[in-house]
């Protein structure tokens, strides 16, 4: 049976249309770094390197050890050094990190062979800068975000409230956020695109 990490981590993965805060566990993910509009053309090839080299680690490990598991949707951290660019909604100026969730039983030398798979077959710029590497966010606020991402600004607002109503103050990059990105967009229409915005901040 194939296991879903999602249900596995639970809230973590089921959030309200409200703000919430939440605790974050340790978490590894295959990722890597870029700057601009999302969906540009290096935005594209990242995404493709990502969801490929994660297909290639599942296989990998159902062949070899039996284990299967569904790979998990698309992240995304974004931040703008000028606090401005954020608050304007300024996004040719917004780095990223993109990202996949990888569970635990996903080592390096696992990545390393499903990047020599990939590169065999692909000619991707990104599967050079693909890096395993462990998160650990901590204290959140956590809210879901229904509809366009265009849209997403003022649930992004809406959020950073929330956290200034707790007390709290953002923790790392100026305006960093977390985005997890729930529906399959080929397949489901922009007013019902389902994204978890989530902050991570200290009290």
């Amino acid at each position: 049976m194939s296991r879903d990490l999602k249900k596995e981590l639970g809230k973590q993965y089921k959030p309200s249309v409200k703000p919430e805060s939440i605790i974050m566990p340790p978490l590894q993910y295959l990722m890597l770094d870029g700057q601009g509009r999302p969906g540009n053309e290096d935005f594209q090839l990242a995404v493709q390197a990502l969801f490929g080299v994660s297909y290639k680690d599942k296989f990998i490990l159902k062949k070899r050890e039996g284990l299967d598991y569904t790979v998990m949707p698309l992240e995304g951290l974004w931040w703008a050094d000028n606090l401005k660019d954020f608050e304007n909604d300024n996004r040719d100026n917004l780095k990223w990190t993109m990202m996949i969730l990888q569970p635990k039983w996903v080592t390096q030398p696992v990545v390393k062979e499903a990047i020599e798979q990939a590169r065999k077959k692909s000619d991707n710029p990104c599967l050079y800068k693909l890096r395993l590497e462990n998160v650990e966010e901590g204290l959140c606020g956590q809210i879901l975000h229904i509809g366009p991402f265009l849209e997403e600004h003022a649930t992004i607002l809406k959020l950073h409230k929330f956290i200034s109503d707790q007390k709290g103050q953002f923790d790392g990059k100026v305006q960093k956020h977390h985005e997890i990105y729930l529906s399959d967009i080929r397949r489901v229409a922009p007013e019902k695109y389902r994204t978890i915005i989530r902050q991570p901040y200290t009290q």
